[in-house]
């Protein structure tokens, strides 16, 4: 196939097909601001926006559930039986740990703070 046209007294040269040059990025190559923040810390290793399932706890004295928070005190709700489609709220403040009102699971507040 021809590559060059002819226009009045001059050759112009086209270049290749777009579909030969252009690629797709990857997510990591366009990623900006937050986004490329969240993707280096998992890569990592690390969850600094809490977006992955937390690790499971007992709920007992011992092994607590532990809710971050970047403040002192944080609302909590539990959903005391599996099947059960009540959530018990309360308030878990900085300190030991604390239990549901409903069905006695512990709760502990830890100090979270945001990567930004």
């Amino acid at each position: 196939p021809c590559s060059t046209l002819l226009f009045g007294a001059c050759d112009v040269t086209l270049p290749p097909p777009l579909k030969w040059r252009i690629r797709i990025p990857h997510d990591e190559e366009q990623a900006t601001g937050l986004e490329k923040v969240i993707m280096k810390a998992m890569e990592k290793g690390t969850d600094p926006y809490n977006m992955m399932k937390p690790k499971e706890y007992a709920g007992s004295k011992a092994d607590p559930h532990l809710v971050p928070s970047i403040s002192n005190k944080r609302i909590v709700g539990c959903v005391c039986d599996e099947d059960n489609t009540a959530v018990i709220w309360f308030w878990l403040h900085e300190g030991e740990p604390q239990r549901c009102p409903s069905c006695g699971a512990h709760y502990k507040l830890v100090p979270h703070e945001l990567p930004h």
